[in-house]
């Protein structure tokens, strides 16, 4: 078995034992899928990812789970050229890759216009802080990876997503609690 097919079952593993699954998951590319700036790189060249990649979406894709881009690089032709020769651009269901001063707010607003996905339900990996705090203050999981994505990262999102989403949970349940109950007429009878 292969390093990809092992990251791929391990991921799955992963996947499984956890309470609650994104619908989507969204990925940059520069030193999160891959460990260089697509700048600087030629379209000609043959790129790689980071090692555990390819079996984490891979796994991803196996549980149905959605898989989106959101990356901020000033050369869209070379990211997807690159995509390309992966054998990756099939897999992702919205892939945003354009310049941009928002921290990538712009991006996720186009990716949820494209599926429908709400931002609570998205699970979001990337190497700049200042993408993971924008994006986690729309509703979004983000996470924050040091030498790109791997199982380690996958088991963080994972868990801080199913904590996410249960607190979400208990405090649309305390909203409708509160706000839907019927008013108490047992003693209208009594009124003047």
């Amino acid at each position: 078995m292969g390093d990809v097919e092992k990251v791929k079952e391990e991921a799955v593993q992963i996947l499984g034992a956890s309470e609650v699954l994104p619908k989507l998951v969204v990925f940059d590319l520069d030193y999160t899928l891959w460990p260089f700036y697509c700048e600087c790189r030629s379209k000609r060249e043959m790129p790689s990812l980071y090692p555990h990649a390819t079996g984490i979406l891979l796994a991803l894709k196996q549980k149905g789970i959605h898989l989106a881009i959101a990356s901020r690089s000033p050369t869209p032709h070379i990211a997807s050229s690159f995509l390309n020769k992966l054998n990756l651009n099939s897999i992702f269901v919205a892939q945003e890759i354009f310049s941009s001063w928002t921290h990538k707010t712009d991006h996720f607003q186009k990716i949820h216009s494209t599926t429908g996905v709400p931002f609570n339900s998205m699970l979001f990996f990337d190497d700049e802080n200042r993408n993971i705090q924008a994006v986690s203050k729309m509703g979004v999981t983000s996470v924050l990876v040091g030498n790109g994505v791997n199982l380690g990262a996958l088991r963080e999102g994972l868990t801080r997503f199913s904590q996410n989403w249960n607190a979400s949970q208990k405090n649309k349940q305390r909203w409708l609690d509160k706000y839907s109950k019927k008013p108490d007429t047992s003693n209208s009878s009594n009124l003047p």
